[in-house]
């Protein structure tokens, strides 16, 4: 149920701030300007963080792939991957399966996702990317964990 709960959260959540955004600011308006922080409308056809520019149609490929795999996985597999075990294997997938299909959504529907949260010193980038990027690191932790678990 993790797993599920967490990638419709994220999903929606990803979704709902790009369409506030993409409906109040113009593409390279800013708003709620916070010292280094600022809201931003950007378009970014590359990938997360605006790496890969104007690779849209391979990113959508990826993420098709990501999404597939991710899904096939937890509905025929789950068992076999003992990094599954856990909570946090679960809730990393799920982050990883909302923040790709986030992006999915956005490239097979405008052509790009909608970027927003701007650092400044780092690319813009959106929910679905802070997902990503989260999953990542949970699932690197859950890998870890697990594996300590089968050589005791």
């Amino acid at each position: 149920m993790v797993f599920y709960l967490t990638a419709i959260l994220v999903i929606l959540a990803d979704q709902v701030t790009k369409l506030l955004i993409r409906a109040n600011l113009d593409v390279g308006q800013s708003t709620f300007e916070l010292g280094f922080f600022r809201i931003t409308h950007i378009y970014n056809t590359g990938a997360s963080f605006g790496l890969f520019p104007e690779y849209t149609l391979p990113l959508i490929i990826i993420g098709l792939v990501a999404v597939s795999t991710i899904l096939v996985i937890m509905v025929f597999f789950p068992h076999r991957f003992p990094v599954l075990n856990n909570q946090i294997g679960r809730l990393a997938l799920g982050l990883l399966l909302g923040g790709a299909a986030g992006n999915l959504i956005d490239r097979l529907r405008l052509g790009h996702a909608t970027d927003f949260l701007n650092f400044n010193i780092w690319p813009a980038f959106n929910v679905a990317d802070s997902a990503i990027t989260v999953g990542i690191i949970l699932f690197a932790y859950a890998l870890l964990k697990s594996t300590a678990a089968l050589d005791r």
